[in-house]
């Protein structure tokens, strides 16, 4: 539960207690507010991340209204945090918000020159900028003087699944479908083959070797 989460959790301002407490992502987190032991309804926010390039490792409850954000750093690089991608469900009509980036690693950002996050829904599947107007970026003192990006949002369809990316998303797997399309073409001008394995993939493929069914469905 929030309450008892936030009762736990390090204090905002320590950039080491925030990166401690984050895992991995987000799965299925429902948002309640602080004390609240009813029945999740409309409008108690579900966070999630756990999906090929997602990237959200904490919310924090800010107000009715706010949510502080935490991003997982680059697997190589833990000084690294730029990107994020996160959808949140069980909305309500009407019901507006702030999203507060507030673990950005970055101090100079296209977000102070007009750019915006990216949004799309399950009713909407095309991907659309935010209004550059509803997007902020600024260092702030509640987090150590860390820059923060904040954008506000209205969720107008209830029924939608709402998905935030800080630009277009570009996966592994649809890459791969890309080469393959090439490959299949059989071009003259078009080589594809294997150099190495990162480690990501030789754990898939131990996975593989081991797996009773032999083979692992990723």
């Amino acid at each position: 539960k929030m309450a008892e989460r936030s009762q736990t959790a390090p204090e905002a301002g320590s950039d080491m207690g925030n990166d401690d407490a984050i895992g991995g992502n987000v799965s299925k987190y429902m948002v309640l507010p602080a004390g609240y032991c009813g029945q999740p309804r409309k409008g108690h926010l579900i966070f999630d991340a756990c999906f090929e390039s997602g990237n959200l490792g904490r919310v924090d409850q800010v107000s009715e209204f706010e949510y502080d954000l935490f991003i997982r750093p680059d697997t190589c690089n833990p000084r690294f945090r730029v990107w994020f991608n996160f959808t949140v469900e069980n909305v309500k009509e009407s019901q507006r918000v702030i999203f507060n980036i507030v673990n950005f690693s970055k101090t100079k950002s296209l977000y102070r020159d007009g750019m915006a996050p990216m949004v799309k829904s399950t009713s909407r599947p095309k991907w659309q900028r935010l209004p550059p107007k509803n997007v902020y970026y600024y260092r702030c003192p509640d987090h150590r003087k860390n820059y923060v990006m904040s954008f506000a949002f209205c969720f107008d369809r209830e029924e939608d699944i709402y998905q935030f990316a800080y630009c277009y998303p570009y996966t592994y797997t649809r890459f791969q479908h890309y080469l393959e399309s090439l490959q299949k073409r059989n071009m003259d001008y078009f080589f594809r083959e294997q150099l190495g394995q990162s480690v990501q993939q030789r754990q898939l493929d131990l996975l593989t070797i081991t797996s009773p069914a032999g083979r692992w469905n990723w």
